[in-house]
């Protein structure tokens, strides 16, 4: 546990983001008598008239005194977070690949950067000055902002919007998984209601968004072929009935699990005209596979993979996890090998974060011993393996508890890129979520504000409250 005692929480959050980079899983406290429990006390103090200057104090030892200009609240909190990320430097003796910086989208400031007229070399001056981050995680950022900014060219997302339609089905749910999934067993028989509830929310949007070009289409989840054929057809049915899906630059499908796709179900996404489809192994190793709960053989990726192929998907996406309890950097390797030899279209590395929903952090005692470690050399293994298959990077994102304090990286051959991955990052267009779990994004650039609307995360709550969860986009839209 780690004590954050503070005066002034304007800058609470910055301050335990970068806390919980240099100790991930710790839990917090804010209570003053609780402090002397805590592995670590950082004590805050704001203080002056006009507060003038913030005081820092780090356990017993290290203590720092700075002046911002709290006039401007983004350089106090970049030069407060630079103080503490030295000071926890000095104390753990190591440093982080991204430096202080916190953000869940980093390439947004070389994008605004370049924007302005920037160069590249402007760029890793001001990164590095302004976050420590290292050269690497840089020209990461460079190189994901400059291919976003090209591959945006070709949309006009300024006046279209994207349709996310979210399935909260899964096989089973994984050790790590924290999204809103629910076992399809158990809604076996049941899920025309939650279908039901999605097409009154699809046909409500529909009609809000009537007459505005749609640049893309995502199904994600859960797993969306969780879902019979059957239902399947009919979600697909209705989404080309009501919304001008015909004419969107991609339509992707998660299939995800192999353990959830048939001949069947992949005949019923190609005759609705999806254009991308994932196929997600995770890992290429057996043993941590049957730990994570994928129900589902390393032979069964392949030969759902290849079927896939068969079949005429040419754009097909699979994404790994690196840091996965127990794995190696062989074992990470290994993985990209067999990834290879199938011949992905494009590839999503995820570093591991492991939320507080998860049954890996819920269930602490029993997986002790499957400690999640993820290094430099496993990343770097990833991304060489991407540029041999002739890939690029051009998402990028970071979540909170990510092992090693790396990032989750997309990668695709030219041509290959999914356009609402850069969307939903980036934040450029409106975002329609429909569906149990998703969030609704209204993106207002002349006044620099973004305004959601949540839908409830449980099916049952979703189906029994749909028309609060209309209601809710409706006040989006007054």
């Amino acid at each position: 546990m780690i004590a954050i005692l503070l005066n002034d929480d304007s800058f609470e959050q910055d301050i335990r983001e970068l806390l919980m980079a240099f100790f991930p899983g710790e839990t917090f406290t804010h209570k003053e008598e609780e402090a002397g429990q805590a592995r670590l006390c950082f004590t805050g103090r704001r203080a002056g008239e006009r507060g003038e200057w913030f005081e820092m104090t780090l356990g017993d030892a290290h203590f720092a005194t700075i002046r911002p200009d709290f006039s401007d609240r983004t350089q106090a909190k970049n030069e407060i977070k630079r103080s503490l990320y030295r000071l926890l430097c000095s104390l753990t003796e190591r440093k982080l690949p991204w430096g202080s910086l916190t953000g869940i989208r980093p390439a947004k400031i070389a994008t605004a950067k370049l924007a302005e007229g920037y160069g590249a070399d402007f760029i890793r001056d001001y990164m590095k000055e302004t976050y420590y981050a290292s050269d690497g995680k840089i020209g990461l950022c460079i190189d994901v902002a400059e291919r976003e900014r090209e591959i945006l060219k070709r949309v006009d997302y300024q006046k279209g919007y994207s349709l996310y339609v979210g399935i909260p089905f899964c096989p089973a749910t994984c050790l790590y998984c924290s999204f809103t999934s629910f076992p399809i067993e158990k809604w076996k028989g049941k899920t025309h209601l939650y279908l039901e509830a999605l097409f009154r929310e699809m046909d409500y949007v529909a009609g809000r968004m009537k007459g505005k070009p749609l640049d893309s289409v995502y199904f994600g989840g859960g797993t969306p072929t969780s879902l019979s054929a059957e239902d399947l057809h009919a979600v697909l049915c209705r989404v080309k009935s009501v919304f001008p899906a015909q004419e969107a630059r991609e339509f992707t499908v998660e299939a995800g699990r192999p353990d959830s796709i048939t001949r069947e179900k992949l005949t019923v996404l190609k005759n609705h005209g999806v254009t991308r489809i994932s196929i997600n192994p995770q890992t290429m190793k057996q043993e941590t596979l049957d730990l994570i709960g994928r129900r589902h053989s390393v032979q069964e990726v392949k030969d759902t993979f290849h079927l896939a192929r068969e079949m005429g998907f040419d754009n097909i996406n699979m994404d790994v996890i690196v840091g996965l309890p127990g794995e190696t950097p062989d074992d990470v390797r290994h993985t990209m090998e067999e990834i290879r030899a199938l011949g992905p279209d494009s590839l999503t590395v995820h570093s591991l974060a492991v939320k507080r929903a998860a049954r890996l952090n819920i269930e602490k005692e029993r997986y002790s011993g499957f400690k999640p470690e993820n290094t430099q050399e496993m990343i770097e293994t990833t991304a060489r393996c991407a540029k041999e298959m002739g890939m690029s990077p051009y998402y990028l994102y970071r979540q909170k508890n990510m092992a090693g304090n790396f990032e989750n990286v997309g990668y695709a051959l030219p041509g290959k890129e999914c356009i609402y991955n850069i969307l939903i990052m980036e934040e450029k267009q409106p975002i329609m979520g429909c569906g149990a779990g998703t969030t609704t994004k209204m993106v207002y650039p002349d006044r620099d504000r973004i305004e959601r609307a949540e839908n409830v995360k449980e099916v049952g709550q979703y189906i029994e409250r749909i028309d609060e969860m209309i209601e809710r986009k409706e006040r989006l839209f007054r």
